[in-house]
């Protein structure tokens, strides 16, 4: 089987992201790389450089320059002839390319896999990650994305794939980039930190959760998370929403600081080594979960832990 994963990248480096989804295709067969944007050769050489990949398919077009799916989703597809299997990690640029080029082949998505257990054959979670589903794809083309933490990240050395220059060979205007608003921040990613400290709604306002949450996670060097009752409230952005509208993420520890633990936001944290909950209410969900459980005061708990730190 010959399997297309899909390079995420800036078009100065490939994210990594993309090393997961190769180590998910390597189980899958042979593994070509689709490197699409403008200016960006380095990608390339970062890519032919993982082990175990065979062809780097490079499409170095000024359309291709952010990834919009519908632009890159009839390239996909138009190389999808000499393909099996279409893979992208469980991004939110993979699951806006790949349900796109799904539809375009006319075949079911299999969608935020854990594990392949075959060629057609894998595990994926159902009933927000309460359960986890065995599925097997009749169809011709296999269309998969790849929740990212579920496998290693391959190595980025020790390959020598052949890089093929490809012609885009279209242009479209469904859709136009106009600007990206991406907020700047010295704090690690959410997606990839080693450690993440969450606040829930019992923050009460933006100013309370910049308070109580950040000089914790400052000091730990943590990324910031969110329920999202409390992204809905406004105290944070959607950027740091973890559950299953959100992030899935799984860090070394997860502290989640005023969170009851409703399934939604479970299902995008509870996969973390080690989870630490600190909640007034004995009864809270979250501490049927937690490895380590503090009844109490978070006003008074968070800043007494903050200054012991």
């Amino acid at each position: 089987m010959k399997t297309l994963v899909w390079v995420e990248h800036d078009n100065v480096s490939l994210k990594e992201a993309t090393l997961s989804a190769v180590t998910a295709a390597a189980a899958m067969g042979e593994v070509h790389l689709l490197v699409a944007g403008h200016a960006c050769r380095a990608v390339a050489d970062a890519a032919a450089a993982i082990p175990g990949v065979g062809i780097v398919h490079l499409i170095d077009d000024p359309a291709c320059a952010h990834p919009l799916a519908e632009t890159i989703a009839p390239l996909v597809v138009a190389m999808m002839r000499h393909h099996d299997a279409f893979v992208a990690p469980a991004t939110s640029t993979g699951r806006d390319i790949a349900p796109r080029v799904a539809a375009l082949l006319d075949v079911m998505q299999v969608s935020d896999i854990l594990s392949v257990e075959g060629p057609r054959i894998f595990t994926r979670p159902i009933y927000a990650g309460s359960a986890i589903a065995t599925v097997e794809s009749l169809d011709a083309k296999l269309v998969v994305t790849v929740r990212t933490i579920a496998f290693d990240d391959a190595a980025t050395s020790g390959g020598n794939a052949v890089i093929a220059v490809t012609p885009s060979g279209m242009a479209s205007d469904l859709s136009r980039f106009v600007r990206a608003d991406v907020a700047a921040s010295d704090r690690p990613d959410l997606a990839g930190a080693q450690i993440v400290v969450s606040g829930g709604r019992a923050m009460k306002d933006a100013e309370t959760f910049a308070r109580v949450i950040l000089p914790l996670a400052d000091r730990l060097g943590a990324a910031v998370g969110a329920s999202r009752a409390a992204v809905d409230a406004g105290f944070v952005s959607n950027d740091h929403q973890v559950g299953q509208t959100g992030k899935v993420v799984a860090p070394d520890v997860y502290i989640a600081i005023g969170i009851s633990g409703a399934i939604q936001h479970l299902a995008g944290m509870k996969d973390s080594k080690t989870i630490v909950a600190i909640n007034r209410d004995e009864d809270a969900p979250i501490f049927q979960i937690a490895d380590i459980g503090l009844v109490a005061d978070l006003f008074d708990a968070v800043p007494d832990l903050t200054r012991k730190l």
